[in-house]
């Protein structure tokens, strides 16, 4: 029994030391995303046009990264 219960303890601690990591990659790319979106708000663009591909600038950078990370194993 006493096993168990150190297994246990283990799974839970392994388990919060997950969740806490992956927060803070949450929080590091949510600031980073948000960096780039403040960036492009602070841009004075001649028209929409230059903010529309802007935009799609980031959004382009934004699906290049996630096409990496899905081809990592």
């Amino acid at each position: 029994m006493a096993e168990r219960e150190q297994q246990a303890v283990l799974v839970k601690e392994i388990q919060a030391r997950l969740e806490r990591k992956v927060k803070e990659n949450e929080i590091s790319f949510l600031e980073y995303w948000k960096e780039q979106v403040d960036q492009a708000a602070a841009l004075k663009p001649e028209g929409v046009a230059a903010l529309q591909m802007h935009v799609r600038k980031i959004s382009d950078r934004m699906a290049n990264r996630i096409q990496t990370l899905k081809r990592e194993p």
